[in-house]
């Protein structure tokens, strides 16, 4: 993952990108399973010799998918070939993890700062850039097309929008490959989303100027690795669907998650 948070003296400085783009972690989510073996890829594009520090942390995921991250929970047994080291310019360093939990499932991210770049922000600070490493540690099992519901699928035309309330009432992890919206032909493609045991997701799907011109979807699809949940789009162009008060929905200790 690329371009994220510049952390500079410990304050963000988002408008400081250039040069951040050389530095990359590969793969950016591993799901693996329980317990698990995993290898990073930390690259350095660069020109100049960088640090990197890792520290692993939990996470939880709220119903609009923020993220709020805390000290790694002590059920997460996370075993580290390094936690710290040098890249060189043009060169990549791989770390490799065992990891395991109970409760199962579980999931963790691996954050690595990157220190030492030759140039500062403009206020003369040091810059730091964190990018992360994401592992779901999950079983075998996966959740059923009968685990899934969409509680609402609502068209905002007043917006240009549509709004979704997925809910995952099994015991396992699911991920959302792709979202579609659909009317006869016409498909508007948008990005997957986990969704986690227990748990709620909700979110808005802006349309693509295309989609509006020519006709408003009328279908929503959900696809995930072994099943499609399809729904017709109700017409509400005054949604109560409230996205900015929806609260933590996903924490590990009560199987929820991202």
């Amino acid at each position: 993952m690329k371009a994220l948070p510049l952390l500079a003296s410990g304050i963000c400085a988002l408008a400081f990108t250039a040069g951040a783009a050389a530095q990359t972690v590969r793969p950016v989510i591993s799901e693996l399973g329980n317990p698990a073996k995993g290898r990073v890829e930390y690259v350095n594009d660069g020109d100049t010799p960088l640090n990197v520090v890792l520290e692993a942390k939990s996470f939880t995921v709220s119903e609009t998918g923020s993220v709020d991250y805390r000290p790694l929970d002590p059920s997460i047994h996370l075993k580290l070939s390094a936690t710290s080291f040098r890249i060189q310019p043009k060169q990549s360093y791989y770390v490799f993890y065992e990891a395991s939990t109970t409760p199962n499932p579980n999931w963790f991210v691996i954050y690595a700062s990157f220190s030492g770049f030759a140039f500062r922000t403009a206020q003369g600070m040091n810059v730091r850039l964190q990018l992360p490493h994401t592992v779901y540690l999950l079983p075998k099992e996966k959740p059923e097309k009968a685990d899934v519901r969409v509680v609402r699928a609502e068209l905002d035309e007043a917006h240009d929008k549509v709004l979704l309330e997925v809910e995952n009432t099994g015991n396992n992890f699911g991920r959302v490959l792709q979202t579609q919206l659909a009317n006869g032909k016409k498909k508007q493609e948008a990005p997957g989303f986990p969704i986690f045991p227990h748990s709620k997701r909700m979110l808005e799907v802006p349309l693509d100027a295309k989609s509006v011109k020519d006709a408003f979807p009328t279908d929503v699809s959900l696809q995930f690795e072994n099943f499609k949940v399809e729904e017709k789009l109700q017409i509400k162009p005054n949604s109560n669907l409230e996205l900015a008060s929806a609260t933590p929905a996903a924490s590990a200790q009560s199987g929820e998650k991202h």
